[in-house]
């Protein structure tokens, strides 16, 4: 459980006030005071039953979605190269949208419901953000930009001559 113990891990902070909360999906400037090291560990176990379920719901939906296109996909009727990664990325992408969309939202709903039984709005404070936040921006839209651009070099390739 190291992966989900490091991702929850992120969501507390210490800061001037105290120990403090931040819940994924709230505004990113709040945060919550949290009062005892008990109230902690609930919080913590909140947060890895979360996680632990967005996790399986992604991973097996998406194992889903790729068994479902795979058996719907027949490589004969496809036409071109090009046409066949548009179409089957096509069909995963609606099948993983059914297949993972509606439990998820589901799973949002109860963590939007849940979050504010640990802390009360008193705890709430206004935070500022932290010297690594904004490397962290550049360095996602870097890995975006090298995937959009091989993605486009992929298509590049299999096109039809």
């Amino acid at each position: 459980m190291g992966f989900i113990d490091a991702v929850v891990g992120r969501a507390f902070r210490d800061d001037k006030a105290g120990r403090v909360v931040v819940f994924s999906g709230d505004r990113r400037n709040r945060g919550y005071l949290v009062r005892s090291p008990a109230d902690e560990l609930k919080i913590k176990s909140f947060l890895k039953m979360f996680y632990f379920a967005h996790l399986s719901i992604v991973l097996l939906g998406s194992l889903v979605a790729y068994s479902m296109a795979t058996f719907i996909i027949n490589l004969d009727e496809m036409g071109r190269p090009y046409q066949h990664l548009l179409r089957s990325l096509a069909i995963y992408l609606a099948i993983y949208a059914a297949v993972e969309g509606i439990p998820y939202f589901f799973l949002w709903q109860s963590y939007k419901k849940g979050f504010p039984t640990f802390v009360s709005a008193r705890d709430q404070i206004e935070l500022t953000s932290r010297p690594g936040d904004q490397g962290r921006v550049f360095i996602a839209l870097g890995v975006m930009t090298i995937a959009v651009g091989a993605m486009v070099a992929i298509l590049w390739l299999v096109r039809s001559k």
